[in-house]
């Protein structure tokens, strides 16, 4: 296999990390996606990582709680799945390095532009955790965001779906799955295969966005080599 990329953001879901649980951390899972993010990077490709935290917290749970503070426990759980992914490549013995949007310099780097670059150029890869440090910005929105600023070639999106529908395919055994789209129709259509903001960034920053399925086999390998799965959405 040939990579088509020189450098990717990769944007996983905390909750396809949970398997079938749904919650927490299977080590099964991370175990597969971690050989494949360790096979794209020996393949000579820069990766930069966003992850998700739904798999420990996601959003106010049906509590009162303030957005603002129901939004940045959602960050600190994306530094728990951070760190495991760090460990588990590292174990494979690949230096990475997790950067966080809020400063928290016991346990990781903050993210500075120039410093993830440096990673990169020296065959590092990037695990950017806290999404944008803001609250009301989804992880989606920072993956664009982080994706823009590196100049990463494209945006792979690993989610729990095969890629984008017209409706829900776990409620609507009809839903018909899009091969290809773009990202106004996305905009228009109000789909939910990536937040507006996510969608409208990638938009004007002329950076493609693969979305597609965690658990098909191989899926981050294929996809880094171009092959076609899931949806692609671009101008």
């Amino acid at each position: 296999m040939q990579p088509r990329y020189q450098r990717i953001l990769l944007k996983l879901s905390g909750e396809a990390l949970a398997g079938e649980s749904r919650f927490g951390l299977d080590e099964q899972v991370v175990s597969r996606v971690v050989d494949q993010i360790v096979g794209v990077r020996n393949m000579g490709v820069e990766i930069g990582i966003v992850i998700g935290g739904g798999n420990f917290w996601r959003g106010r749970q049906g509590t009162q709680m303030e957005r603002a503070t129901a939004d940045q426990m959602g960050m600190l759980a994306t530094v728990m799945n951070s760190l495991a992914l760090m460990d588990a490549i590292e174990r494979r013995g690949v230096e990475t390095r997790v950067m966080t949007a809020l400063n928290m310099i016991s346990v990781a780097e903050p993210y500075i532009l120039r410093k993830a670059l440096h990673h990169f150029k020296a065959g590092r890869i990037v695990i950017i955790a806290c999404g944008t440090g803001n609250p009301y910005c989804s992880t989606d929105t920072a993956a664009a965001q982080r994706a823009c600023e590196i100049h990463a070639d494209v945006l792979l999106m690993a989610k729990n779906v095969d890629g984008i529908y017209d409706d829900d395919p776990r409620t609507n055994p009809h839903a018909k799955k899009y091969e290809r789209i773009t990202f106004r129709d996305v905009i228009s259509g109000g789909l939910k295969a990536m937040d507006t903001t996510a969608a409208t960034m990638c938009m004007e920053n002329d950076i493609p966005v693969l979305a597609f399925a965690l658990g098909e086999e191989d899926s981050i390998l294929r996809a880094a080599c171009g092959e076609h799965l899931g949806t692609l959405i671009s101008n």
